[in-house]
């Protein structure tokens, strides 16, 4: 496995496992209607984590979504012509899947921070006044989904990246075709040649001896 893979995926598994553990924390730190004080017409909240325990983990879960999704890149463009038609659909469907759950655990994580920490005026319901609290499984849910979001992402890379090594198993460009280039033969400079210049044989006398 290559070295960028294994950063990806542990980084991406590490925030996937902070979100799922910071929402069951809120499922437990989440204001129960016991703990809940109706003084009419105001109801009055104690103080909880559960507010910054739930936004952490939509932070972590959105940080975890973003790499996987930067890392992998365009599904689109990602699919090769050899690539196999099982690797593209447990890709597709693993990349639908986890943005769906990916939305749904976000914003039912934003909703429970958020009502959580309402304070304010009884609510008024078939004549009869209430405080609202968070539903219990609220935060619970949104955990569950986180985790699932996180592991569907990580197995959508992980078939990316494999079916890109299986079509490119060096790793490299392939070498470019070299079969459309004419070789031409070596030119060689052409020499200089000349004539022999023959001398008389009294005049070659003559300069021997002046």
């Amino acid at each position: 496995m290559e070295r960028k893979v294994l950063v990806v995926c542990t980084v991406a598994g590490f925030l996937g496992l902070l979100a799922a553990a910071l929402g069951f924390a809120a499922e437990a730190k989440r204001i129960k209607g016991s703990q809940v004080q109706a003084l009419s017409p105001v109801c009055v909240y104690p103080r909880s984590p559960a507010l910054a325990l739930g936004l952490t983990a939509a932070v972590a879960l959105m940080i975890a979504q973003i790499i996987i999704n930067v890392a992998s890149g365009c599904i689109c463009c990602r699919r090769g012509p050899r690539q196999s038609n099982s690797n593209w659909t447990l890709a597709l469907v693993c990349f639908v899947v986890s943005w769906f759950t990916f939305v749904i655990a976000f914003l039912l994580l934003l909703t429970g921070a958020a009502l959580n920490d309402q304070h304010g005026e009884e609510n008024m319901y078939f004549g009869n006044y209430y405080c609202y609290v968070v539903k219990p499984g609220v935060f619970a849910g949104a955990a569950v989904l986180s985790l699932a979001s996180v592991v569907l992402g990580i197995i959508y890379y992980l078939t990316l990246t494999s079916a890109k090594n299986e079509n490119d198993p060096w790793g490299g460009p392939a070498p470019p075709n070299q079969s459309g280039i004419a070789m031409g033969q070596p030119q060689f400079p052409p020499q200089n040649t000349q004539d022999p210049v023959f001398v008389h044989e009294d005049t070659f006398m003559r300069r021997q001896f002046t």
